[in-house]
């Protein structure tokens, strides 16, 4: 499908979850990384007038910040910003843990994050009467490469059947400037973390692998497990057959 095509067909989509929801516009956070720069550029022209960028740093990459506030500046997306450091070091310093397994703590902090991104999305979401418009793609969803009701919390997917170098090349064809094209993918949920490094393959393989179902036996490996140990992320609450 040429780029053209699919962003149209994207916009589209996005109109008509929302009038099917009954809802008047969208809101999405915007990091400043590739795939959320390409949701508010969508969504910027499913709702010209209703379309809310939030703007959620806690303890975030400047540079990431830059970048978001230039998709606003360069398609005139309107944003608010909320600082959440503060929230975060309250609600870390508050919650019990000391006596627990350090090892986990990183990972279970790193999660505050998204989560309190989830809050504030839902907070204008309501105010507004729009929908929370998700920037997840097929990469991370099917290896639950996501924070379970964080950045998993969401309305609508429009980047959800869409492997990782579509969404580049989507970017591309919208005009996302190139230093957050080529920007290494990052959650930003510490410093110095990457996607790759995180998921411990590259999203070449990765893509190769969901696209084609051929892989190294490693990466196979690999990957199998993490679909399988992320199964929950993807499903409904579980409830009792009886």
């Amino acid at each position: 499908m040429l780029m053209e095509e699919l962003a149209n067909r994207l916009i589209a989509w996005i109109r008509e979850q929302v009038a099917g929801a009954r809802r008047q516009g969208v809101v999405f956070g915007l990091s400043g990384g590739l795939d959320s720069a390409v949701v508010a550029v969508l969504c910027k022209y499913a709702f010209p007038d209703n379309a809310l960028a939030l703007i959620l740093p806690c303890y975030s990459s400047k540079v990431d910040l830059e970048h978001a506030y230039a998709i606003c500046q360069q398609f005139h997306i309107s944003n608010e910003t909320v600082v959440l450091d503060t929230i975060f070091d309250s609600l870390r310093k508050t919650l019990p843990g000391e006596s627990y397994d350090a090892e986990t703590q990183k990972m279970a902090e790193a999660n505050m994050k998204p989560r309190l991104r989830m809050i504030a999305l839902y907070y204008l979401a309501n105010r507004l009467g729009y929908l929370v418009v998700g920037t997840g793609n097929r990469s991370e969803i099917s290896i639950g490469y996501f924070t379970k009701y964080g950045d998993g919390g969401v309305d609508i997917l429009p980047l959800g059947n869409l492997v990782k170098y579509q969404v580049r090349e989507l970017a591309v064809h919208l005009g996302i400037p190139k230093e957050i094209v080529d920007k290494p993918p990052s959650a930003g949920l510490w410093a110095g973390q990457t996607d790759e490094g995180e998921m411990g393959i590259t999203y070449e393989e990765l893509d190769r692998y969901l696209a084609t179902g051929k892989a190294d036996g490693e990466i196979k490996k690999k990957v199998d497990a993490m679909m399988a140990g992320s199964a929950h992320k993807r499903a409904t609450p579980a409830i009792p057959s009886f």
